[in-house]
């Protein structure tokens, strides 16, 4: 789907970040992947071939967003694409959060996502032929917990920018596009796990909370944003879509029995 493209990555030296980047080299993409962590996601383009670039970038630096891009132009002539993926997470009480952390939460979650995509959709107008932008946001940008009003706002925040950019600079040939993920199987899960007084329960307690009944692949995320950077996905642009295996869809956990039909009867 990606052949002849050159797809950005950010966050990518583990994780979801690295299972989208996997998707977009196999369905033929040059990728660059950028990570605060430069010798991880080095070592992870290596192992993806060699149509993969790795870089250290931290999203919160200016001159770290304009480096990347010009590295992506100077290796491979072009950006076709850009997935926003780098973040943080965060749960602490709304009463407790303070300044510092507001703004560490946002200049990641949220103001990254701006002002990287304002470079790499500039180069895109400069090439004249368009290009695809996937956001990553959250099952948080509908339904939310305790704790993660920073993180909300932020995800929130994005699904918002996404739709202006899209509407905006649609006569460029320009798309942005937002996926909202459930929980993924990747170290935060592994950590709530950890957390948890028993694992087992743990993990039948948020199986309960998914219709699928199991945590997402990060690859299949992969799947579906290689979907949206392709030329497949040409009339769909400003779409949150959430891949989140009905999570958000089902009202409650569901019930560790088996209830009895109730038959509707007129009068009751």
């Amino acid at each position: 789907m990606l052949a002849n493209k050159t797809i950005v990555v950010t966050g990518s030296a583990g994780g979801l970040g690295e299972g989208i980047a996997q998707i977009c080299y196999r369905e033929g993409a040059n990728v660059v992947l950028a990570d605060l962590h430069g010798e991880r996601v080095r070592q992870v383009a290596a192992r993806l071939g060699v149509r993969a670039l790795g870089v250290t970038c931290d999203v919160r630096n200016a001159e770290h967003l304009s480096k990347l891009v010009e590295q992506t132009v100077k290796r491979f002539k072009t950006i076709d694409g850009l997935v926003n993926n780098a973040g943080i997470n965060f749960v602490k009480p709304f009463l407790e959060t303070t300044a510092e952390e507001w703004e560490l939460l946002i200049s990641v979650d949220l103001r990254a996502v701006f002002f990287l995509t304002q470079l790499v959709c500039r180069q895109m107008v400069r090439q004249s032929k368009g290009g695809s932008v996937v956001n990553i946001s959250s099952v948080h940008s509908q339904s939310v917990l305790p704790g993660s009003g920073p993180y909300d706002a932020a995800k929130w925040g994005v699904v918002g920018l996404s739709k202006s950019i899209a509407v905006e600079l649609a006569n460029e040939g320009i798309r942005v596009n937002c996926i909202s993920p459930g929980l993924l199987n990747t170290q935060i899960w592994r950590d709530i796990q950890a957390a948890a007084p028993d694992a087992a329960a743990c993990v039948e307690y948020w199986n309960a909370n998914i219709p699928i009944a199991r945590v997402i692949e990060p690859t299949e995320i992969g799947e579906l944003a290689a979907f949206l950077l392709s030329d497949r996905s040409a009339c769909i642009t400003g779409a949150n879509i959430f891949a989140d295996g009905g999570m958000t869809s089902q009202l409650i956990s569901r019930e560790p029995y088996v209830s009895k039909n109730l038959k509707p009867e007129l009068g009751s």
